[in-house]
């Protein structure tokens, strides 16, 4: 018997390397022919060598272009006829949008759009009202909208762009626990990279993962770091990933910062997961995510994390929990929080247990690819030839 062919479709091969890590090989081993589609580049071809599945490759920029539109239409209209899906799943903006498009003209049986977050949050006015355009025209061509998580449906839904009964909740790939080991037992990755970043043993760290860019309250966290410090003096932070040439930080601003040594930055590195180990909590001031990677990879880690109540944060993080959630824009609660933990040994330790404990009975990637394989074992019985 044929296998069902299921087709990812993409806008950037990062996005398949990082994001769907492990789901890919492991739909191929559960019954169907994957296959990935994005726009080329050495990342696709490590994805394919990884999970040993087929890849197609599409060139596509990441922007929606209203002058790209009927030569990108065709690509991925070509594409996907080509691809043959019996499945497919489209994400990030552009290829979500083309790929919907192309499923819906191509009548492909079991048709996904996977929501990893929503730009226009944020936005007011014209340019909100013109982004929205192209989610519902996505969502109309699917079958299911998936949101990887429940703050993010509601957003999704209460904006109109999807019925509540089209949506479901199911996080993008999970969580590899192996990959993140607790805390206790890092300490000599801990302490290696703490040594090669200059920091002493006595000091406190709060780390941050990812882009120095606005969405990710940059500014604020800066602010709440410049706050927390005054009251915990031995308290630094540790930047992971980003550089100093990002959009968030005028140059000015950013070599202050390197001449700070409040803050270390250890740039972009393949691999932030030895870096957790070498932090006391992670603080996450998003302003919008869908389901943020970065605080479940320091729960898995044994870490809390402070952040702010905005979308996707919501389900990251538990509030008293795993972590504090506090008012979105607020760099002084920011910095209250960061006082707390920093403050007390005996409250990181509770809730870094509790926030890997969480992690593994919610978000584990087993748990998560498995919904996936229900998902689409459903779709497909739902729509039969």
């Amino acid at each position: 018997m044929t296998k069902p062919r299921l087709l990812y479709a993409v806008t950037h091969p990062a996005t398949a390397k990082h994001l769907l890590r492990g789901q890919l090989a492991f739909m191929q081993k559960n019954g169907f022919d994957v296959v990935v589609l994005s726009s080329p580049g050495p990342e696709l071809e490590l994805v394919r060598e990884r999970e040993g599945v087929s890849t197609v490759a599409v060139t596509m920029s990441r922007a929606l272009h209203l002058r790209e539109g009927p030569r990108a239409m065709t690509k991925m209209l070509a594409a996907v006829r080509a691809a043959r899906p019996d499945v497919i799943n489209a994400s990030t903006p552009k290829a979500g949008l083309l790929g919907m498009l192309a499923a819906r003209a191509l009548k492909v049986r079991a048709r996904v759009y996977l929501l990893r977050g929503l730009r226009l949050e944020g936005e007011s006015g014209a340019f909100r009202s013109a982004l929205g355009i192209p989610e519902r025209v996505a969502s109309a061509c699917a079958h299911r909208v998936v949101c990887v998580s429940q703050s993010l449906r509601r957003v999704y839904v209460d904006g109109g762009y999807a019925p509540e009964l089209k949506t479901t909740v199911i996080p993008s790939n999970g969580i590899d626990l192996s990959r993140f080991p607790p805390h206790a037992e890092s300490r000599v990755a801990a302490a290696r990279i703490r040594a090669e970043l200059g920091i002493s043993d006595g000091d406190i760290v709060a780390g941050f993962v990812g882009r120095l860019v606005a969405d990710k309250g940059v500014a604020d966290l800066i602010e709440g770091i410049e706050r927390a410090t005054l009251r915990v003096p031995q308290l630094k932070m540790l930047i992971v990933g980003g550089d100093l040439a990002g959009d968030a930080l005028p140059k000015t601003l950013a070599n202050a910062l390197r001449a700070d040594a409040r803050f270390v930055f250890a740039g972009k590195v393949e691999d932030p997961a030895p870096y957790y180990a070498a932090m006391d909590l992670l603080v996450f001031p998003s302003y919008r995510e869908g389901l943020p990677n970065v605080p479940l990879e320091a729960a898995a880690c044994e870490l809390p994390t402070v952040g702010y109540r905005s979308t996707g944060m919501m389900d990251a993080i538990s509030h008293g929990v795993t972590g504090e959630l506090v008012r979105r824009g607020d760099a002084g609660a920011l910095g209250d929080a960061l006082v707390r933990y920093a403050s007390s040994p005996q409250l990181r330790r509770i809730h870094g247990a509790a926030a890997r404990v969480r992690v593994r009975d919610q978000f584990t990637n087993e748990r998560t690819w498995t919904a996936w394989l229900r998902l689409y074992e459903e779709l497909l019985a739902a729509h039969k030839r």
